[in-house]
Order: structure tokens, then C-alpha cells, then sequence
């Protein structure tokens, strides 16, 4: 059995439809949570490390000090071409880690759109959500420059840069391919007050939204981990 690392800094935000794909190619999964449990004792070169979102900043080791640990982390796990995924901030800390920068966007993105595909994104397992596919969830405020030596893989309407492939086994997702119908519920209570203060954004439209897009979304996920894992 394999071991698979994951780094969690919102409970609710968890590994949804990527779980059962783990459990499929026999990976024991251990949660390691940002603020409690202490991140440079991870093993740096466990099989897999996915390191998930969070609403904080990829720059904020000031007020967060465990950023920098996650930081050397995946510095060492990219620089190996270790197996290591981002979703969201964990796309973001990726990215700072390879040297590019991480900042505020000019607007939030919260909601569901479609992706549009680079070339090498259509010929990645990213080809499994094109937009002809499915529509993804995007929720955040940071953006980032497409790291040096980096393949950028997806673009969405508001934003240029939202996956990027390192090396054959680095894999940074700005969006959120993992979250379900039930567990997105979970979001919309822990993100009510970044909900309610965001224009053009309600629980009543994220759920509705969520009821039409979501159960594709789980099926062409699945296909993506599935493919994603047998990468490496």
C-alpha cells in the first residue's frame, strides 16, 4: 500500500471525489492539518503529497507561519519530480514555491464556469473536464504567474492562469474538481460571510448552480483522477 499525504487547512475542505480514486490505487490516506498538526515532520518524500485550499494567502507566512514549511516542502517535492498535487491555495503555495509570484486578483471568482483548455491541457488527464465535458467550480481572490519551466494547461473567462503541470508528476489545479453535492452544503456555511460580502454571489444561486453542474462534475472528475494517478 502507498501512502498519500494530505495537507488540509479547512476541515470541510477535503479530498471529496479524489478520496475514492486514492482508495482505488491503494493509497492510505493521512490528513495532516495546517495549524495543528506540525508540517515539517511530513515525510518529504512520501508517495503522494496533495496539498488542498483554504482562504488564506500563499503570502501570509507572517500571520501563518506553517506557509513556510509547506513552502520547503513542496520546493523539495518539485525540485525531485515527486507525485504532488495543488488544489487552490495549494495550487498557489506551488506556484511561489517554483518562483513565481502569488497576489490578489482584481475580483473574486466564485461560482461554476467552464475551463478553456491550452493544447497540452487537451492532451493532459485535464482533457476529462473540457468545457464540452463539464462545468468546474472556481472560488478564490488570489491569482499567480505561470511559473518558469512550468506547461500551463487551463485558462477561464476571468482568469489566465488556473492549472499548470511541473516536471511528469506536478499537477496545480486553481479550481475545485474535488467538491460534491453534499459537501459543497459544508462550504456554504463556513463561507457565509465571504458569500455575503462578494457581489453577485448567494447561497441560493451556488446552490442552484451546484444542482445542474455538480453530479457531471463527479463523473468526469473521477475519470481525471483516475488518469491523473495513472501517470506516475
Amino acid at each position: 500500500m502507498k501512502n498519500a499525504t494530505v495537507i488540509r487547512h479547512l476541515a470541510f475542505e477535503d479530498l471529496g471525489t479524489l478520496e475514492s480514486a486514492l482508495h482505488q490505487h491503494n493509497y492510505k490516506i493521512k490528513y495532516v492539518e495546517a495549524g495543528i498538526d506540525n508540517i515539517s515532520s511530513i515525510d518529504a518524500n512520501t508517495d503522494l503529497l496533495i496539498v488542498l485550499g483554504g482562504p488564506i494567502g500563499a503570502y501570509d507566512e507572517q500571520d501563518y507561519p506553517f506557509i513556510v514549511d509547506e513552502l520547503h516542502l513542496l520546493e523539495h517535492r518539485l525540485q525531485a519530480d515527486l507525485p504532488t498535487l495543488g488544489i487552490c491555495l495549494g495550487a498557489q503555495l506551488m506556484a511561489r514555491s517554483l518562483g513565481a509570484k502569488v497576489y490578489p486578483g482584481d475580483y473574486k471568482e466564485i461560482g461554476w464556469s467552464p475551463l478553456k483548455l491550452s493544447v497540452e491541457g487537451m492532451n493532459s488527464p485535464l482533457a476529462h473536464l473540457a468545457a464540452e465535458h463539464t462545468f468546474v467550480l472556481h472560488w478564490h481572490g488570489d491569482t499567480f504567474d505561470l511559473p518558469t519551466g512550468s506547461l500551463h494547461l487551463a485558462a477561464s473567462s476571468k482568469y489566465q492562469n488556473q492549472a499548470f503541470s511541473w516536471g511528469k508528476c506536478g499537477l496545480a489545479l486553481q479550481f475545485h474538481p474535488e467538491v460534491t453535492v453534499c459537501g459543497l452544503e459544508r462550504w456554504f456555511i463556513g463561507h457565509a460571510c465571504e458569500i455575503s460580502t462578494t457581489s453577485d454571489v448567494s447561497v441560493a444561486q451556488l446552490r442552484q448552480d451546484t444542482a445542474r453542474y455538480a453530479k457531471q462534475l463527479e463523473q468526469q472528475a473521477a475519470k481525471l483522477w483516475q488518469a491523473w494517478l495513472e501517470s506516475f
